[in-house]
């Protein structure tokens, strides 16, 4: 049996969703666009072009789509020598690897970002896939990004975990049939998270950490 945790990055692994909320807020500023950073913080998980539609509506001028991205990517650019790693992060995916776990990322990140990530993260050598925006058609909420993470550890959903800090996160790893978790570091209340499906809640990887022992993950290693 080849068991499976899955992680999103931004606000899970990376303390990052609020300067997404910031450089995307000054991205649509440059471009003439009034969007509240509390709405831009609750569309925080999307990819980037299902974020635009999500703020901006279907009928946007679409010809724009690529100048917000590219505006938020420099943007944001700019902190990736000083990405910060969540507390508990790296010890977290080394404990779970330890045990026997696949560790795959899922994320909408890709190119510098996903380096920039990565290098926060500091756990390649337990890092076995990452599924990225670049291998999906659909991102999440749709579950393709699980999918994915899934194909890449060679696990099945009945065998894994998703950990996220948002509703898409939660409301991918359900689509998919993966027990979702769900952490507050992304600034989503508890109560959205488990609307959204989060199986469990903690505050952050440290927390998840101290109670693996009596969390889903340990439930499913003692099902072996």
């Amino acid at each position: 049996m080849t068991r499976a945790a899955l992680f999103d990055v931004d606000g899970t692994l990376v303390d990052t969703n609020h300067l997404h909320v910031v450089t995307w807020w000054e991205a649509f500023r440059q471009s003439g666009h009034d969007v509240t950073m509390h709405d831009i913080h609750r569309a925080i998980g999307l990819g980037s072009g299902d974020l635009v539609e999500h703020l901006l509506g279907e009928d946007r001028d679409r010809d724009e789509d690529e100048k917000l991205a590219a505006a938020h990517t420099a943007l944001y650019g700019a902190y990736f020598e000083r990405l910060p790693p969540l507390d508990g992060a790296r010890d977290l995916l080394r404990e779970l690897a330890s045990r026997g776990w696949r560790i795959v990322l899922a994320t909408s990140a890709g190119g510098p970002e996903l380096k920039a990530l990565r290098r926060a993260i500091d756990a390649d050598d337990v890092i076995e896939g990452v599924a990225s925006a670049d291998d999906v058609s659909e991102g999440k909420p749709a579950p393709d990004p699980v999918h994915r993470a899934l194909e890449l550890a060679g696990a099945e959903p009945s065998d894994a975990v998703f950990v996220g800090d948002t509703v898409w996160d939660m409301k991918a790893a359900r689509s998919a049939d993966v027990r979702a978790v769900a952490l507050l570091t992304g600034g989503i209340a508890r109560a959205d998270l488990e609307g959204a499906g989060a199986q469990a809640v903690y505050g952050d990887p440290a927390e998840l950490l101290s109670h693996l022992d009596t969390s889903v993950f340990a439930q499913l290693e003692r099902t072996d």
